[in-house]
């Protein structure tokens, strides 16, 4: 290795470090992303007539998936369906590059959250972002298609993330103008993802997942931080 190469390879090494010790200081998220990418790995395998049967698939999304007909009068594969499918659709993907794409997302935004929130509390604002984002897509979606995806969650942990930098903002006395101008871009760019999204999926994203998800992490978000904010005498 020449000695230019060094430094590419030293900061290839710091990157690789730090992934493996992703789990170890996020034990949360590494349970959420283990649980997700094991599911999609025996579903894949079944797929791929490596075990069990390709139906596997079928059954899981029948089962698991979000049917917005079950709030509707429709019939349940078993009794708490409609309430289980408010959760266990974030625990199904419809392929590797899907499950993928949205546990990077995961190893990305936990981090961020849990240093402000501790694990138990990420835990609870995640799930209750994937309750969120079903209730959403009830809501917003009208189509008798499942929806699946951890997406729902991690919006939720968008949200919680751009609620904070909002608060932050106005704890150190920024106007309430001020602190929205500076999160216009992000939100906006949350915004052209989802069109943009929309149009490659042609009209196949939960967008009404990806809404409540984020709603509902923004309206937990400074209930379930430690901190305190009081606004009423700050600039207005």
């Amino acid at each position: 290795m020449s000695s230019a190469d060094a430094p590419g390879a030293g900061r290839r090494s710091i990157r690789f470090a730090r992934l493996a010790a992703w789990p170890r200081r996020q034990p949360a998220a590494a349970a959420i992303a283990f649980l997700c990418l094991s599911i999609e790995a025996i579903l894949e395998g079944a797929d791929a007539h490596l075990w069990g049967s390709p139906a596997w698939r079928g059954i899981a999304f029948n089962d698991g998936a979000f049917w917005g007909g079950l709030l509707q009068g429709a019939h349940p594969a078993f009794p708490l369906q409609p309430l289980v499918m408010f959760l266990s659709y974030s625990l199904l993907h419809g392929g590797f590059w899907h499950v993928a794409l949205n546990m990077l997302t995961l190893v990305s935004l936990a981090p961020p959250v849990t240093a402000r929130l501790g694990q138990r509390r990420f835990l609870t604002l995640y799930l209750l972002s994937a309750i969120g984002g079903g209730a959403g897509f009830a809501l917003f979606s009208f189509t008798t298609a499942p929806m699946i995806g951890a997406s729902g969650a991690l919006f939720g942990l968008a949200g919680a993330i751009l609620a904070w930098a909002l608060a932050d903002r106005r704890a150190i006395g920024q106007s309430r103008l001020e602190a929205a101008r500076a999160l216009a871009r992000p939100i906006l760019y949350l915004i052209l993802l989802n069109v943009v999204m929309f149009w490659a999926m042609a009209g196949g994203l939960a967008w009404g997942c990806h809404l409540g998800g984020f709603l509902t992490g923004w309206a937990l978000a400074l209930w379930l931080d430690p901190r305190r904010y009081r606004f009423s005498k700050m600039r207005r």
